[in-house]
Protein backbone atom coordinates (compact mmCIF):
# COMPACT_ATOMS: atom_id res chain seq x y z
CA UNK A 1 0.00 0.00 0.00
CA UNK A 2 1.22 3.40 -0.98
CA UNK A 3 -0.17 6.96 0.28
CA UNK A 4 0.08 9.55 -1.94
CA UNK A 5 -1.56 13.17 -1.65
CA UNK A 6 -5.02 12.33 -2.51
CA UNK A 7 -5.20 8.75 -2.34
CA UNK A 8 -4.14 5.10 -0.93
CA UNK A 9 -3.38 2.65 -2.93
CA UNK A 10 -3.23 -1.00 -1.94
CA UNK A 11 -2.12 -3.72 -5.31
CA UNK A 12 -2.91 -7.21 -5.07
CA UNK A 13 -1.64 -10.24 -7.90
CA UNK A 14 -4.28 -12.29 -8.18
CA UNK A 15 -3.99 -16.31 -9.32
CA UNK A 16 -4.29 -15.55 -12.71
CA UNK A 17 -1.49 -12.98 -12.45
CA UNK A 18 -3.17 -9.64 -13.28
CA UNK A 19 -2.61 -7.09 -10.54
CA UNK A 20 -5.74 -5.47 -9.17
CA UNK A 21 -6.06 -2.30 -7.33
CA UNK A 22 -8.05 -0.87 -4.13
CA UNK A 23 -8.09 2.53 -4.88
CA UNK A 24 -9.49 5.30 -1.39
CA UNK A 25 -9.60 8.47 -1.66
CA UNK A 26 -7.57 10.79 1.21
CA UNK A 27 -11.12 12.36 2.81
CA UNK A 28 -10.46 14.34 5.99
CA UNK A 29 -12.98 16.49 8.01
CA UNK A 30 -11.78 19.78 8.25
CA UNK A 31 -11.28 19.43 11.99
CA UNK A 32 -9.15 16.52 11.71
CA UNK A 33 -6.89 18.71 9.34
CA UNK A 34 -6.46 20.76 11.62
CA UNK A 35 -5.44 18.56 14.44
CA UNK A 36 -2.85 17.08 12.16
CA UNK A 37 -1.22 20.49 12.40
CA UNK A 38 -1.06 20.60 16.36
CA UNK A 39 2.06 18.88 17.60
CA UNK A 40 2.04 16.11 20.01
CA UNK A 41 -1.27 15.45 19.27
CA UNK A 42 -0.75 15.03 15.68
CA UNK A 43 0.86 12.21 16.54
CA UNK A 44 -2.15 10.03 18.11
CA UNK A 45 -4.14 11.40 15.22
CA UNK A 46 -2.49 10.26 12.27
CA UNK A 47 -1.70 6.48 14.15
CA UNK A 48 -5.12 6.14 14.76
CA UNK A 49 -6.15 7.01 11.06
CA UNK A 50 -3.08 5.34 10.05
CA UNK A 51 -4.72 1.72 11.85
CA UNK A 52 -8.02 2.20 10.14
CA UNK A 53 -7.06 2.64 6.68
CA UNK A 54 -4.41 0.23 7.35
CA UNK A 55 -7.13 -2.88 8.23
CA UNK A 56 -9.22 -1.68 5.21
CA UNK A 57 -6.48 -2.29 2.71
CA UNK A 58 -4.95 -5.29 4.93
CA UNK A 59 -9.01 -6.74 4.30
CA UNK A 60 -8.75 -6.11 0.86
CA UNK A 61 -6.09 -8.35 -0.05
CA UNK A 62 -7.15 -11.05 2.31
CA UNK A 63 -10.80 -10.61 0.54
CA UNK A 64 -8.95 -11.09 -2.84
CA UNK A 65 -7.04 -14.17 -1.71
CA UNK A 66 -10.24 -15.79 -0.70
CA UNK A 67 -12.13 -15.24 -3.67
CA UNK A 68 -9.41 -16.93 -5.77
CA UNK A 69 -9.45 -20.09 -3.61
CA UNK A 70 -12.93 -20.04 -3.91
CA UNK A 71 -14.99 -22.42 -6.18
CA UNK A 72 -16.74 -19.53 -8.80
CA UNK A 73 -20.30 -21.38 -7.62
CA UNK A 74 -19.72 -20.80 -3.75
CA UNK A 75 -18.44 -17.06 -4.61
CA UNK A 76 -21.50 -16.05 -6.59
CA UNK A 77 -23.64 -16.57 -3.45
CA UNK A 78 -20.85 -15.11 -1.37
CA UNK A 79 -21.49 -11.81 -3.45
CA UNK A 80 -25.04 -11.86 -3.73
CA UNK A 81 -25.56 -12.49 0.18
CA UNK A 82 -22.92 -9.71 0.75
CA UNK A 83 -24.05 -6.92 -1.86
CA UNK A 84 -25.28 -3.44 -0.60
CA UNK A 85 -23.18 -3.75 2.78
CA UNK A 86 -19.92 -2.11 1.09
CA UNK A 87 -19.85 0.65 3.18
CA UNK A 88 -21.06 -0.89 6.16
CA UNK A 89 -17.88 -3.64 5.89
CA UNK A 90 -15.54 -0.66 5.08
CA UNK A 91 -16.85 1.13 8.42
CA UNK A 92 -16.67 -1.83 10.30
CA UNK A 93 -13.21 -2.69 9.53
CA UNK A 94 -11.80 0.65 10.26
CA UNK A 95 -13.61 0.73 13.80
CA UNK A 96 -11.91 -2.82 14.36
CA UNK A 97 -8.46 -1.49 12.78
CA UNK A 98 -8.69 1.45 15.64
CA UNK A 99 -9.73 -1.10 18.19
CA UNK A 100 -7.45 -3.61 17.49
CA UNK A 101 -4.39 -0.53 18.09
CA UNK A 102 -6.21 0.74 21.21
CA UNK A 103 -6.32 -2.40 22.76
CA UNK A 104 -3.17 -4.38 21.67
CA UNK A 105 -1.08 -0.68 22.40
CA UNK A 106 -2.71 -0.75 26.01
CA UNK A 107 -1.50 -4.84 26.37
CA UNK A 108 1.68 -4.21 25.29
CA UNK A 109 1.43 -1.46 27.51
CA UNK A 110 0.50 -3.03 30.55
CA UNK A 111 1.88 -6.47 30.55
CA UNK A 112 5.65 -5.69 31.49
CA UNK A 113 4.19 -3.88 33.86
CA UNK A 114 2.94 -6.91 35.89
CA UNK A 115 6.18 -8.81 34.86
CA UNK A 116 8.26 -6.63 36.12
CA UNK A 117 6.19 -5.92 39.35
CA UNK A 118 5.83 -9.95 40.00
CA UNK A 119 9.79 -10.49 39.37
CA UNK A 120 11.32 -7.44 41.11
CA UNK A 121 8.70 -6.08 43.33
CA UNK A 122 10.43 -6.19 46.43
CA UNK A 123 14.33 -6.44 45.34
CA UNK A 124 14.41 -2.45 45.48
CA UNK A 125 12.68 0.81 45.96
CA UNK A 126 14.03 2.96 43.29
CA UNK A 127 11.19 3.48 40.76
CA UNK A 128 13.71 4.95 37.74
CA UNK A 129 15.31 1.19 38.07
CA UNK A 130 11.75 -0.63 38.22
CA UNK A 131 11.08 1.61 35.02
CA UNK A 132 14.58 0.10 33.13
CA UNK A 133 14.07 -3.07 33.90
CA UNK A 134 10.27 -3.01 32.58
CA UNK A 135 11.26 -1.00 29.46
CA UNK A 136 13.77 -3.96 28.81
CA UNK A 137 10.96 -6.60 29.44
CA UNK A 138 8.73 -4.86 26.95
CA UNK A 139 11.90 -4.44 23.98
CA UNK A 140 12.45 -8.44 25.08
CA UNK A 141 8.57 -8.95 24.61
CA UNK A 142 8.34 -7.42 20.94
CA UNK A 143 11.22 -8.84 19.87
CA UNK A 144 10.57 -12.33 20.53
CA UNK A 145 7.02 -11.87 18.95
CA UNK A 146 7.68 -10.36 15.90
CA UNK A 147 10.52 -12.93 15.04
CA UNK A 148 7.57 -15.59 16.39
CA UNK A 149 4.87 -14.35 13.78
CA UNK A 150 7.68 -13.67 11.22
CA UNK A 151 8.16 -17.60 10.90
CA UNK A 152 4.92 -18.22 10.13
CA UNK A 153 4.31 -17.94 5.83
CA UNK A 154 1.36 -15.48 6.08
CA UNK A 155 3.41 -12.86 8.20
CA UNK A 156 6.89 -13.63 6.33
CA UNK A 157 5.05 -12.80 2.80
CA UNK A 158 3.54 -9.68 4.39
CA UNK A 159 7.14 -8.68 5.38
CA UNK A 160 8.13 -9.23 2.18
CA UNK A 161 5.73 -6.67 1.06
CA UNK A 162 6.81 -4.00 3.60
CA UNK A 163 10.39 -4.64 2.46
CA UNK A 164 9.64 -4.16 -1.02
CA UNK A 165 7.81 -0.70 -0.40
CA UNK A 166 10.93 0.38 1.04
CA UNK A 167 12.68 -0.68 -1.51
CA UNK A 168 10.26 1.52 -4.27
CA UNK A 169 10.41 4.37 -1.86
CA UNK A 170 13.87 4.33 -1.74
CA UNK A 171 14.47 4.02 -5.18
CA UNK A 172 11.78 6.96 -6.07
CA UNK A 173 14.18 9.63 -3.20
CA UNK A 174 16.98 8.72 -5.11
CA UNK A 175 15.14 9.41 -8.38
CA UNK A 176 15.87 6.00 -10.42
CA UNK A 177 13.76 4.43 -12.89
CA UNK A 178 11.48 1.99 -11.35
CA UNK A 179 12.26 -0.95 -12.76
CA UNK A 180 12.39 -4.29 -10.76
CA UNK A 181 16.17 -4.36 -11.30
CA UNK A 182 16.89 -0.81 -9.74
CA UNK A 183 14.66 -0.90 -7.02
CA UNK A 184 16.06 -4.44 -5.63
CA UNK A 185 19.22 -2.28 -5.56
CA UNK A 186 18.10 -0.41 -2.82
CA UNK A 187 17.83 -1.20 0.93
CA UNK A 188 14.70 -2.94 2.44
CA UNK A 189 15.11 -0.74 5.72
CA UNK A 190 13.75 2.73 5.75
CA UNK A 191 14.10 5.68 8.68
CA UNK A 192 10.46 6.70 8.00
CA UNK A 193 9.16 3.03 8.63
CA UNK A 194 6.09 2.48 11.77
CA UNK A 195 9.11 0.13 12.99
CA UNK A 196 10.78 2.84 14.35
CA UNK A 197 8.35 4.71 15.85
CA UNK A 198 7.62 1.28 17.88
CA UNK A 199 11.05 1.54 19.20
CA UNK A 200 10.83 4.95 20.19
CA UNK A 201 7.50 4.16 21.84
CA UNK A 202 9.73 1.92 24.19
CA UNK A 203 12.95 3.76 24.71
CA UNK A 204 10.97 7.49 25.25
CA UNK A 205 8.16 5.78 27.21
CA UNK A 206 10.69 5.03 29.90
CA UNK A 207 11.76 8.27 30.07
CA UNK A 208 8.44 10.01 30.12
CA UNK A 209 7.01 7.44 32.79
CA UNK A 210 10.29 8.25 35.04
CA UNK A 211 9.49 12.10 34.87
CA UNK A 212 6.41 11.45 37.41
CA UNK A 213 6.93 8.95 40.32
CA UNK A 214 4.88 6.18 41.50
CA UNK A 215 4.74 4.28 44.73
CA UNK A 216 1.85 1.20 44.05
CA UNK A 217 1.23 -1.31 41.17
CA UNK A 218 -2.26 0.50 41.23
CA UNK A 219 -0.57 4.13 40.73
CA UNK A 220 2.15 2.97 37.75
CA UNK A 221 -1.05 1.35 35.78
CA UNK A 222 -2.78 4.49 36.45
CA UNK A 223 0.01 6.56 35.15
CA UNK A 224 0.97 4.23 32.25
CA UNK A 225 -2.31 4.94 30.79
CA UNK A 226 -2.96 8.50 31.47
CA UNK A 227 0.54 9.39 29.44
CA UNK A 228 0.32 6.68 26.56
CA UNK A 229 -0.92 9.81 24.60
CA UNK A 230 1.34 11.49 25.25
CA UNK A 231 4.28 8.82 25.00
CA UNK A 232 2.85 8.82 21.44
CA UNK A 233 2.60 12.21 20.44
CA UNK A 234 5.94 12.50 21.85
CA UNK A 235 7.45 9.70 19.57
CA UNK A 236 5.97 10.50 16.87
CA UNK A 237 7.37 14.35 17.17
CA UNK A 238 11.03 12.60 17.57
CA UNK A 239 10.52 10.06 14.48
CA UNK A 240 9.84 12.78 12.21
CA UNK A 241 12.54 14.65 13.93
CA UNK A 242 15.35 11.56 13.47
CA UNK A 243 14.13 11.49 9.35
CA UNK A 244 14.70 15.27 9.36
CA UNK A 245 18.69 15.11 10.23
CA UNK A 246 19.35 11.56 8.41
CA UNK A 247 21.56 12.69 6.20
CA UNK A 248 24.07 14.75 9.14
CA UNK A 249 26.58 12.50 9.75
CA UNK A 250 26.34 13.09 13.51
CA UNK A 251 22.71 12.60 13.83
CA UNK A 252 22.06 9.86 11.96
CA UNK A 253 22.59 7.24 14.58
CA UNK A 254 19.62 8.44 16.25
CA UNK A 255 17.07 6.37 13.52
CA UNK A 256 19.57 3.48 13.90
CA UNK A 257 17.49 1.37 16.74
CA UNK A 258 14.54 1.64 14.52
CA UNK A 259 16.33 0.27 11.48
CA UNK A 260 17.89 -2.33 13.33
CA UNK A 261 14.37 -3.31 14.42
CA UNK A 262 13.60 -3.22 10.74
CA UNK A 263 15.69 -6.07 10.23
CA UNK A 264 12.44 -8.50 12.17
CA UNK A 265 9.84 -6.52 10.45
CA UNK A 266 10.85 -6.57 6.49
CA UNK A 267 12.10 -9.65 4.63
CA UNK A 268 13.92 -9.40 1.45
CA UNK A 269 10.83 -9.68 -1.54
CA UNK A 270 10.81 -11.52 -4.58
CA UNK A 271 11.26 -9.65 -7.91
CA UNK A 272 7.43 -10.51 -8.32
CA UNK A 273 6.50 -8.54 -5.07
CA UNK A 274 8.62 -5.64 -6.11
CA UNK A 275 7.00 -5.22 -9.34
CA UNK A 276 3.63 -5.24 -7.10
CA UNK A 277 4.68 -2.82 -5.65
CA UNK A 278 6.13 -0.62 -8.12
CA UNK A 279 2.42 -1.26 -9.72
CA UNK A 280 0.62 0.42 -6.72
CA UNK A 281 3.23 3.24 -6.63
CA UNK A 282 2.87 4.50 -9.71
CA UNK A 283 -1.06 3.83 -10.00
CA UNK A 284 -1.06 6.06 -6.85
CA UNK A 285 1.31 8.49 -8.52
CA UNK A 286 -0.59 8.33 -11.54
CA UNK A 287 -3.82 9.29 -9.83
CA UNK A 288 -2.59 11.67 -7.76
CA UNK A 289 -1.30 13.69 -10.88
CA UNK A 290 -4.78 13.24 -12.73
CA UNK A 291 -6.35 14.54 -9.42
CA UNK A 292 -4.10 17.54 -9.36
CA UNK A 293 -4.76 18.17 -13.13
CA UNK A 294 -8.19 17.99 -13.79
CA UNK A 295 -9.69 18.72 -9.63
CA UNK A 296 -10.91 14.88 -10.30
CA UNK A 297 -12.53 14.18 -7.09
CA UNK A 298 -13.15 10.12 -6.50
CA UNK A 299 -16.81 9.62 -3.88
CA UNK A 300 -16.32 5.61 -3.60
CA UNK A 301 -13.94 3.15 -2.76
CA UNK A 302 -12.78 1.88 -6.49
CA UNK A 303 -10.70 -0.74 -8.22
CA UNK A 304 -8.53 -1.50 -11.27
CA UNK A 305 -7.46 -4.09 -12.77
CA UNK A 306 -3.25 -3.81 -14.43
CA UNK A 307 -2.06 -6.89 -16.74
CA UNK A 308 0.70 -7.73 -16.69
CA UNK A 309 0.81 -8.84 -20.04
CA UNK A 310 -0.11 -5.64 -21.53
CA UNK A 311 2.16 -3.78 -19.49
Amino acid sequence: MFGGKHVNVTAVRRKNQEITFLEVPRSEKSWVKKLRKIPLLRGLVSIIDASAKGSKHLNYSAEAYAEDETEPEKLAKQKGKEEGWSLGMILGVAVMGILSFVFGKVIFTLVPVFVEDILFRNAFDNYILHNLIEGAIKLVLLLVYLWAISQTPVIKRLFQYHGAEHKVISAFEAGDELTVENVQKHSRLHYRCGSSFMMLTIVLGVIIYSIVPWHTLVERIVQRLILLPLVIGVSFEVLKGTNAVRELPVLRFLGYPGLWLQLLTTKEPNNEQVEVSIASFNRMRELDAAIEANGYQQSNVTGGILDPAKG
